[in-house]
């Protein structure tokens, strides 16, 4: 059995999930990654997907998160999110809603670089999008 590690997912309203996990993969911002018990200290940026953890007693846990921060140290992993939602309680509409304000927000956009940022938001969205249809 893998060795369990201390996680945190938190977002601006609340902790959503304190527990001993063997695995997190995180939606990194220059791709997905996965970390374990003993990995290397880091902090990175996460774009809009699912976080997906797995507890010592085999339970799974999946978040839809809104981009934010994942930070590794050596008594843990926490993961502070912009937004976090338990992926059983997303639907359709919500996702939707999401693509509806990012394309908004590339519309609205004051320069070229808040333009691309924001593009690079509402592609990820479609993608995340895609992937629930598809699962």
């Amino acid at each position: 059995m893998a060795e369990a590690f201390q996680f945190e997912l938190v977002s601006p309203e609340r902790l959503l999930l304190s527990a001993k996990v063997t695995d997190v993969i995180v939606p990194g911002s220059e791709g997905e990654f996965g970390v374990g018990a003993g990995h290397s200290p880091f902090l990175s940026t996460m774009r809009p997907g699912v976080v997906k953890a797995l507890s010592e007693d085999g339970s799974k846990h999946e978040y839809f998160v809104r981009g934010g921060f994942a930070d590794v140290s050596a008594s843990g992993m926490t993961v502070l999110a912009e937004q976090a939602i338990p992926m059983a309680d997303l639907d359709a509409g919500y996702i939707a809603q999401q693509i509806q304000d990012a394309s908004e927000d590339v519309a609205d956009a004051k320069d070229e670089d808040a333009r691309q940022a924001a593009r690079l938001v509402l592609s990820q969205l479609q993608e995340l999008q895609a992937a629930i249809k598809a699962s």
